[in-house]
């Protein structure tokens, strides 16, 4: 059974910085393209961040200069260190795994997390 399981959301005031991380299982970790997608109130699932299994990144527009994503396949870990948080980066943020090379959208993801909760206070 694939697992990934998502920590490091919380409370943060804006300009402040979390790093998220994502422990998979059941699957063979370097053979996906992993990210992070975010679902604020009110508002759809969207890609965030996705890295290849060479280490490939897209970010969206919005996040770029203050997000990193990162990945140890040894730890089958993903992270996204995520700095100058707005009130606006508020949403429960997934992790996922699709197929290698997958375009970073939510329909292209086989595996999904539950998601952790990330506030940011103005």
């Amino acid at each position: 059974e694939v697992q990934l399981e998502e920590s490091g959301g919380g409370l943060v005031q804006a300009g402040g910085s979390l790093r998220l991380s994502c422990a998979a299982s059941g699957l063979t970790f370097d053979d996906y393209t992993i990210g992070w997608f975010r679902q604020g109130p009110g508002k759809e699932r969207e890609g965030v961040s996705c890295v290849s299994s060479d280490g490939n990144t897209y970010y969206t527009d919005s996040v770029k200069g203050r997000f990193t994503i990162s990945r140890d396949n040894a730890k089958n870990t993903l992270y996204l260190q995520m700095n100058s948080l707005k009130p606006e980066d508020t949403a429960d943020y997934y992790c996922a795994a699709g197929v290698d090379y997958t375009d970073c959208i939510r329909y292209a993801m086989d595996y999904w997390g539950k998601g952790t909760l990330v506030t940011v206070s103005s």
